[in-house]
């Protein structure tokens, strides 16, 4: 379909009209195809998404409307505007792909803060944004480099997780994700701040509601995941192996539609809190909702708000509800029918898929064939409609790892954040869902009160569906874990606690008002640090990292699993507790963050603490310069490594030591010296030594050198 003639910025400055068009089935195959095609294909993919992107965003009827937050649990509309170019630069770097930024500052502002996760900083004194016509131009230049590097990098088929492309394309199905959530984002603001559209005009055809019904599904066995070889990009969690046996069920035919739905609100289905979980009840208290979040009450009469108009409410389209609303349905359906009503589980859905012989390629409202929902009895799959497309639909089961999950070292935070219990899956896509997202493979997962193009279906089951899914078994978060707060290993004291007291002592005299550890992990750094400053930040560039710390602060106790051997495991806990830290955790707070990008806001501290961080820099030289001024006068800047440089990690080129240069051997001290010597004094020097647990027979023993270099 033609989604409109969008006017935009060829990459050499060029205007030029560009027809776009997105078709259902556009995923890009990447098993097949010769290099240069397959080369155009990308290339094409690329611009297609871009465009397809900046074009919601003319939906914003002014430029000060990018600066409107639509949701105060989201960032304001230009925080997305200028992400996702952002992302790719972002990712590019972390991939060693390139090595040089289209610009730091706006790559800073714009890199992290989107999930509304309790790490998320929202705080406006924050951000200082950019005007939108410098947003747009770093966009261009972002197309142009993206577009100069399609051209330049070396393909082969197949494109695989090592592939250059491989980052090329996360880049763009990320921001096919963004294109979806925008428009929610856009659905939320006042009507005034928007501007019809006919491109993106809503496709309503309104009538009576068909009455839904439940009809049999067989019991099967079912199995799921995608193979590393697959044929199209997929995310971390849509890999590995999942098997199932999937008991009877019966299913509802059609998706549940505003006239079904309007039965339960008529029924006082919000006024009592009967019907509602006890997470879903605090919610519907809190908000005060009265109604599915894109009605609106007009005296009576309920409208709809679609992405650009208000529309009379049509019954006949699915009901856009999140998770808390969907089950109080459920739970609202079984007392009316006496029988067991509940969403469907994952596997469920899958079996369902196969019961009606889904495939991507069956007709569906996806992939921007209709510019809305569309009625529940439009799109036949064998007995029932809408398996796939029209609206996402809510699931009982929070998002696991399949076995075998693996984490993309260029993007470790997708999903394992998310491993926590408390994001359930949504299946099947949306009409505005593409790319990735419009595949069967697809695994999407968001918070119970999310609003998304999200609707459900309900099922007729007596098996109960584990809703207990919390992910602990990331081998690199408990081996930190254990690091930073597990017991001492051959005498050995605790190397994150002991480089704090250190640090601490090191201040003398000095006033210790605020620290910042960089590069803090599981986060033991920097409540120590506690002990001797009134305020610490600990920043570290893993989500997974900020996460486990950011619940030990709040919850006071964490969890993890240490490796025996093989695939023993035992569990241990972590309480603040028993470290005498409870205090000292109302000082720390945790943000997600790139130590070679920091944000502007990050400074006016009297101590930077960088503990085995230096040699994993992408850029370390980049963050060495950027100490000084983040730095009271007077102030100490403490690096603390065991000099161990991988080209995995840092450029070669990049390392400030452990390499010859003119026949002279250059140490890491030296280089630190060298880098520092305008604006540091070299305090003192000392090795402290740390022990890494690995199994329960085998232990890494290690010296660092840290370093103490006074602000001059």
């Amino acid at each position: 379909m033609s989604i409109g003639i969008i006017i935009t910025n060829s990459p050499n400055n060029l205007k030029h009209y560009l027809i776009l068009s997105v078709m259902t089935n556009n995923n890009i195959s990447l098993i097949n195809g010769d290099i240069e095609t397959k080369r155009a294909e990308i290339k094409q993919y690329f611009n297609e998404t871009y465009s397809l992107y900046e074009s919601i965003f003319e939906l914003l009827a002014t430029d000060e409307v990018f600066y409107e937050q639509p949701n105060s649990l989201r960032q304001p509309l230009i925080f997305y505007f200028g992400h996702t170019a952002t992302f790719f630069i972002n990712k590019l770097i972390a991939a060693n792909i390139i090595s040089d930024r289209v610009n730091s500052e706006l790559e800073s502002i714009f890199a992290i803060g989107v999930d509304e996760m309790s790490w998320d900083d929202l705080n406006d004194k924050h951000y200082n944004f950019p005007t939108v016509d410098k947003t747009r131009a770093y966009r261009n230049e972002v197309r142009g480099a993206i577009n100069d590097l399609i051209d330049a990098l070396p393909l082969s088929m197949p494109i695989g997780w090592e592939s250059p492309f491989w980052i090329i394309m996360m880049g763009i199905e990320h921001e096919r994700i963004h294109i979806e959530t925008t428009s929610v984002l856009i659905r939320e603001l006042d009507i005034e701040f928007v501007r019809p559209n006919s491109s993106w005009r809503a496709n309503i055809q309104s009538s009576w509601s068909p009455i839904n019904e439940l009809l049999p599904v067989n019991g099967m066995d079912i199995e799921i995941g995608k193979r590393m070889n697959s044929d199209y990009y997929g995310w971390d969690n849509e890999y590995g192996t999942h098997k199932a046996t999937v008991a009877d069920f019966r299913a509802s035919k059609y998706l549940v539609s505003n006239g079904e739905f309007l039965e339960f609100m008529r029924d006082g289905g919000y006024k009592s809190d009967t019907y509602w979980e006890t997470e879903g009840n605090d919610w519907r208290e809190y908000a005060k909702v009265r109604h599915p979040h894109f009605w609106i009450d007009d005296f009576g009469v309920y409208k709809l708000r679609t992405l650009c108009e208000i529309v009379d409410l049509p019954l006949n389209h699915p009901v856009e509800v999140n998770y808390h609303e969907a089950k109080a349905f459920c739970n609202w359906l079984s007392a009316k029918l006496n029988k067991s009503i509940r969403l469907p589980s994952e596997d469920e859905w899958y079996a369902l898929a196969l019961h009606c012989e889904l495939d991507d390629k069956m007709d569906a409202n996806i992939g921007l064939i209709h510019t809305s929902t569309t009625a529940i009895d439009s799109f036949a799959h064998g007995d029932f409609f809408d398996i796939r497309g029209n609206v996402w639909q809510w699931s009982e089961t929070p998002i696991y790892p399949f076995d075998g999950f693996k984490v993309h070292p260029a993007y470790d935070d997708f999903t394992v954040p998310t491993y926590d219990g408390r994001h359930n899956l949504i299946k099947g896509g949306s009409w505005i869902s593409t790319g990735n997202e419009a595949l069967l493979t697809a695994r999407y997962a968001f918070r119970k009160h999310f609003y998304q193009h999200a609707g459900f279906r309900y099922v007729q089951s007596d098996t109960v569906v584990d809703s207990e899914n919390i992910y602990e078994t990331d081998t690199l978060v408990s081996q930190y874990a254990q690091f930073g707060w597990g017991e001492e290993f051959l005498g050995v004291a605790n190397y994150p606690k002991e480089c704090a007291k250190i640090c601490i002592e090191s201040m003398d005299s000095n006033k210790r008002r605020k620290a910042l550890d960089v590069g803090c992990a599981i986060g033991r750094s920097s409540f120590e640090l506690a002990r001797g400053f009134d305020e610490v930040i600990g920043i570290d560039f893993s989500a997974r990292f900020v996460s486990q710390a950011t619940k030990l602060k709040e919850s006071g106790e964490i969890s993890y699993r240490a490796t025996i051997e093989g695939d023993l495991t035992s569990t241990h806990s972590v309480m603040l507790e028993q470290y005498d830290l409870v205090n000292e955790a109302k000082k720390v707070s945790f943000w997600q963050g790139d130590a070679c990008n920091l944000k502007s806001h990050l400074c006016e501290f009297d101590l930077i603490f960088a503990g085995n961080l230096i040699d994993r820099l992408y850029n370390p030289k980049s963050f060495l310069t950027d100490m000084a001024w983040r730095l009271n006068s007077g102030g100490l800047l403490v690096i603390a490594s065991p000099y161990t440089w991988l080209e995995e990690f840092t450029p070669k080129e990049a390392w400030i030591g452990g390499y010859e240069h003119e026949g002279k051997e250059i140490s890491t001290i030296e280089g630190l010296k060298y880098i520092l010597k305008d604006e540091f004094e070299l305090v003192k020097t000392r090795d402290v030594p740390f022990v890494i647990r690995e199994t329960a027979r085998k232990y890494q023993h290690s010296v660092a050198q840290l370093s103490v270099w006074k602000k001059l």
